[in-house]
């Protein structure tokens, strides 16, 4: 509270806002606006929300058909609980802070990203690891006004910087440059350190870089890095999509990479190869990659980007530099070696794929499960290696029945996150979505503003 009052005072423009930021399940990036005077009265008891939003799906109807864990009741309230350390200056008179949910009688809810992931880092520092994360955010650019996309329905619409797809060109026209560069400035601004950004492989599409950091961190930066994209999206008078597949060309992603320090050293690295923490925490992503794939493939366009040959993975593999697996291990350095998640679409709840990435690893640390030999060969368009599932029911199905995860990241949460995915099936098959489209109108309207 004193943070707020004393940040206000040494402002040359007076607080005149406070914002609080959180996701929901699906990544969505929700809030609320306060007055100086009632975040300083409140935020150390935190600030009651509706359930619904958790309770809500992307077409903002409630979700049932399935057992609704405690919390939920009759529109009860959550409690946010705001994370001090995250609030920032974010624009003139606006400040804005990260929370977490949690129960009345203080019991952190199980289906908060946030609290998931805090979660299971904690559980891999007792250990005596500690992880470092970084993520690659991917998102396709239109030269139209998000009203003018609204308006034409997401579709045929025109990539900023030009027509061609492939990726690092840097002959892309001035108005994809200066979206880059005013996105760039504005994360200086805030806080959030970025390494790169550049041209990708789709028409109009981009890869943003953060700086790698501590899970939650890069988690909360994911978040706020994503916002401000849709800011300055609007500003300009553009738009900007982080769909898992917002035409019918290439997808987009949300590569993780990882690695693990104990007594800060890196114990991926080896001079000779993987080490035993590297290959067991390989065997262990391995072991719960089809049940995890659900969280990393969230939307029913999600797997419309799995296309052999497309650059997306689509078989339950692992490879030492080699793109083309599940997980492409980076050996040899003693800085660098990491291991990199490929699996998660760009529509993927980072502080969820974080979560079920951490309890892959905890899993395959504490059993010591040894991953088959790494594929050497492109792991696209072979008959023999195991696929990843193709619908979101069929991973669905696989969370629900993977004992490791459910183990790892709760009852409470696969339970509710199963039921999430499969009413959103129900919804695609029965309010309009076309599964022999290349992509549907329904996906399009859906997901294409959020998450």
């Amino acid at each position: 509270m004193s943070e707020t009052i004393s940040a206000a005072t040494e402002l040359e423009t007076p607080v005149h806002t406070v914002r609080l930021e959180s996701t929901n399940h699906d990544g969505s990036f929700l809030g609320k606006n306060l007055a100086p005077k009632k975040f300083a009265a409140s935020a150390g008891s935190g600030f009651a929300m509706a359930d619904l939003l958790f309770g809500l799906d992307l077409g903002n109807a409630p979700t049932f058909g399935f057992a609704f864990p405690e919390w939920r009741g009759h529109v009860s309230d959550v409690q946010f609980r705001p994370d001090m350390s995250t609030l920032v200056q974010w624009a003139p008179g606006l400040q804005s802070v990260i929370g977490d949910y949690w129960q009345a009688d203080g019991t952190p809810i199980g289906t908060c990203p946030r609290n998931l992931a805090r979660k299971l880092v904690d559980r891999l520092a007792t250990r005596g690891f500690t992880a470092t994360i970084a993520v690659e955010i991917e998102a396709t650019l239109f030269q139209e006004s998000i009203h003018e996309a609204r308006a034409k329905g997401y579709r045929d619409l025109t990539p900023l910087g030009g027509s061609a797809g492939t990726a690092y060109h840097l002959a892309r026209s001035k108005d994809w440059v200066d979206y880059m560069s005013a996105v760039a400035r504005r994360l200086d601004e805030i806080g959030i350190e970025w390494e790169a950004w550049s041209d990708e492989d789709a028409a109009g599409q981009v890869e943003l870089n953060l700086v790698p950091g501590d899970p939650v961190s890069v988690c909360d930066n994911w978040a706020r890095a994503r916002q401000v994209m849709r800011e300055v999206a609007f500003e300009f008078g553009h738009t900007v999509t982080f769909m898992a597949k917002p035409t019918a060309g290439y997808g987009q992603a949300s590569h993780v990479n990882l690695s693990l320090q104990r007594d800060g050293v890196n114990a991926f690295y080896a001079p000779d190869g993987p080490t035993d923490t590297m290959r067991h925490a390989v065997g262990g992503l391995l072991a719960t990659m089809r049940g995890a794939s659900s969280v990393m493939l969230p939307q029913i366009t999600s797997y419309r980007r799995l296309v052999d040959l497309s650059g997306p993975p689509t078989t339950v593999t692992w490879g030492i530099a080699n793109k083309s697996t599940a997980v492409r291990a980076v050996c040899g350095h003693p800085a660098y070696s990491r291991l990199e998640y490929r699996v998660p679409g760009a529509d993927a709840n980072l502080y969820l794929a974080v979560a079920a990435i951490l309890g892959g690893v905890i899993a395959g640390l504490d059993g010591g499960i040894e991953p088959p030999e790494p594929v050497s060969d492109l792991a696209w368009c072979v008959p023999d290696l195991e696929r990843l599932p193709d619908t979101i029911t069929k991973a669905a199905d696989a969370l629900e029945a993977d004992l490791i995860l459910r183990e790892q990241l709760g009852d409470e949460f696969v339970d509710y996150w199963v039921g999430t995915r499969r009413w959103e099936w129900m919804q695609f098959h029965t309010t309009g979505g076309d599964p022999f489209a290349e992509l549907s109108e329904w996906e399009s309207a859906r997901y294409f503003e959020f998450p």
